[in-house]
């Protein structure tokens, strides 16, 4: 008798082109990481290409962590001065790939940097996907260019139809970007670390380090300090709360250009600047609720952190939290805009601790299905079907729906 296997899976070198990564502290260079280290765990070999950044520990530990890294010039970002915006690199893209070809180019960020790794793969035939993270298009309203969203909107047209396919992370995204005419859009939820993020985490003892009395409760936000996150929003949220029960604390994870104005604005507030690792993990689990004020996000993974910290998520019904919350059971979802409605279930949900309980038992739940190796194999999956229809002709790139029958992450 013959023994039979199942074939191998293919294992792949991949160049994951990034103009954020750790130490930097964001949603992108988080889930960029993600990938990164669920790819090598299933033996891929992965090359990222990024910035080189000031006192850069990664620099250092790259090549002992398994991990092939690709330096390259930078500059810092206006008023964002801890990160980097990676400057054009063509020629050295062209040379690097040329000397050793990887089977996929993935392209996580649209600035100088990921343009010209996006120009080098055409030019080189390579496979190529691209991430759609960042509604840069949105922001300019908020920094008084919103004459330029239009500009901007096409220039993102334009970077991803290049691409063979680009990745969202949400279906409610994928039907705005088709209406604007983005091209070969596939859907993968973001993941989120369940081992890290836990309710086993909340300590009294960090609660009172923060001022918080027992019985009092505390209303979190974790993000960018940022014209665009909508903080005004949350400074009224968190004054109508105290107005129904004035034993609400607001502590605020994050820095950024606005950080000042939001400490004058809500005095009492607890600023506890941008965390990562343990001390973000330890902040979401001894919260009691997230709110979460932007209309800018394309996902916004601070839901799926705070969910699996046991923190219900107050937000607008869109990104992530329209995928993942189910309204009162995991949390409070106001429609798209509706400021009044988000503060009427502020004030809703401050005077009833039942149901705060009913929510924090329910978050925990919604997420746990989200774990980062399923997303990853999701990745892989789609890559191996692009491998195939390059394989057969640029014109079944271009025209078929050659990931039609790929699993869903959300299923």
């Amino acid at each position: 008798m013959i023994e039979s296997f199942p074939p191998r899976r293919a294992l792949l070198r991949v160049s994951v082109v990034t103009e954020t990564f750790p130490p930097e502290v964001n949603g992108v260079a988080t889930t960029v990481e993600r990938l990164v280290r669920g790819l090598q765990l299933r033996d891929h070999d992965v090359q990222v290409v990024r910035p080189r950044q000031a006192a850069d520990a990664w620099d250092r530990d790259g090549s002992r962590l398994g991990l092939e890294q690709v330096l390259t010039r930078g500059l810092p970002i206006p008023r964002y001065p801890q990160l980097r915006m990676g400057l054009p690199a063509q020629r050295a893209l062209q040379a690097l790939w040329m000397r050793r070809r990887p089977d996929i180019v993935h392209i996580a960020t649209e600035g100088p940097l990921g343009w010209s790794a996006l120009r080098t793969a055409r030019k080189l035939q390579l496979p190529v996907s691209t991430d759609f993270r960042t509604n840069f298009d949105a922001y300019s309203e908020h920094y008084g260019v919103g004459w330029l969203r239009r500009s901007v909107q096409a220039y993102l047209r334009r970077f991803h139809n290049l691409a063979d396919c680009t990745l969202v992370p949400t279906d409610g995204l994928r039907q705005q970007l088709r209406a604007a005419g983005f091209e070969r859009l596939i859907v993968v939820q973001r993941g989120v670390d369940v081992d890290r993020f836990t309710p086993a985490l909340r300590n009294p003892a960090l609660r009172a380090v923060w001022g918080v009395q027992p019985g009092e409760r505390v209303l979190l936000y974790v993000g960018r300090l940022a014209p665009e996150k909508n903080l005004e929003l949350l400074a009224a949220a968190y004054d109508a709360m105290r107005a129904v029960q004035p034993g609400w604390r607001l502590v605020v994870v994050g820095d950024g250009p606005q950080r000042a104005w939001l400490a004058q604005r809500c005095p009492q507030a607890v600023l506890l600047g941008a965390l990562a690792g343990e001390a973000l993990a330890q902040a979401y689990a001894n919260g009691d609720l997230l709110a979460f004020p932007s209309l800018t996000e394309t996902f916004g993974n601070v839901t799926l952190e705070a969910l699996a910290s046991g923190l219900p998520v107050l937000a607008f019904d869109y990104a992530a939290a329209a995928e993942v919350v189910r309204h009162g059971d995991s949390g409070l979802l106001a429609p798209v805009g509706d400021a009044d409605a988000y503060l009427q279930l502020a004030r809703t949900v401050a005077g009833d601790d039942a149901l705060l309980q009913r929510l924090r038992a329910g978050a925990v739940h919604a997420v746990q299905h989200l774990g980062w190796g399923r997303i990853v194999e999701q990745v892989e999956s789609i890559w191996l079907r692009l491998l195939a229809a390059h394989a057969a002709g640029p014109a079944v790139v271009k025209s078929s729906p050659w990931w039609d029958g790929l699993p869903a992450t959300g299923a």
